[in-house]
């Protein structure tokens, strides 16, 4: 079974074609990093995926079932998480309320009264065993407002794993973190798909995806330029071009 499979899939907004034909797969229990410089569709692409956006043409199967039509929250409910790479959690509530909150999901029109309704001893239990596991269990009681944005951008992770997704899509989870913080937080990816996730990454940091991807998918003008292993991708001089711009790309080809 092909567990993620997108078919021809073309997004045109007023003449403008943000997604020319692409055509990709992803096997369950791969970790598949997406790639492109700015502009080159991957925000698009992932709206198709999550049901924001219905392609103008192509389709879109997850485990065997055509989804091409289906709104964002039942693909939610199918098992489609995503992160999104603007951190946006509850401020005013704490980090574990904040992932209590992803693990109910029928409490989300009215996320403030819910946590006093829900089973907070289950809730809490299974929201502290994610943020411990993304290994910021230290800052769990603390305000999501006064904490730095390493330790956002893995609650959000939290929260995305709350609710048991089949498919987990990550949007530039590294951006804005330090090297230090980056490398971690990738590591941690790699450990969440050594468990089981299968993981699509979006990801700017070229040397963090291409060091825990199994294969990278590049886009650029809104197709698909390359897809292979990260080391055999990143040598191709269409690719280096696309990054980097002929002029730049042969010099470095030279070095």
């Amino acid at each position: 079974m092909t567990f993620l499979r997108v078919e021809n899939v073309s997004m045109v907004f007023g003449g403008v074609r943000a997604l020319n034909d692409v055509t990709m797969s992803i096997a369950k229990g791969e970790l598949l990093g997406l790639i492109g410089p700015n502009g080159a569709g991957k925000t698009t692409f992932l709206r198709v995926l999550t049901g924001i956006l219905r392609p103008t043409s192509g389709r879109v199967h997850f485990m065997d079932a055509d989804i091409t039509s289906l709104p964002t929250y039942t693909r939610a409910q199918r098992g489609i998480a995503l992160t999104h790479q603007i951190v946006r959690p509850f401020r005013e509530l704490t980090l574990v309320e904040n992932v209590m909150l992803a693990a109910e999901p029928a409490t989300v029109a009215s996320p403030l009264r819910s946590l006093v309704h829900v089973d907070r001893s289950k809730a809490r239990e299974r929201a502290m065993g994610l943020l411990t596991r993304l290994g910021i269990g230290d800052a769990a009681d603390k305000p999501a407002a006064i904490l730095p944005l390493g330790y956002l951008k893995r609650m959000q992770v939290a929260r995305a794993l709350a609710s048991d997704p089949q498919l987990l899509l990550l949007d530039e989870p590294l951006a804005g973190l330090n090297y230090s913080e980056a490398a971690q937080m990738a590591g941690t990816i790699a450990e969440l798909n050594r468990e089981g996730h299968t993981i699509l990454l979006v990801e700017h940091n070229l040397a963090e995806v291409t060091r825990i991807a199994h294969r990278l998918l590049v886009l650029n003008n809104g197709a698909v330029l390359a897809s292979g292993k990260p080391d055999e991708v990143m040598r191709r001089p269409d690719v280096r071009t696309a990054y980097l711009g002929e002029a730049a790309a042969a010099e470095a080809a030279h070095a």
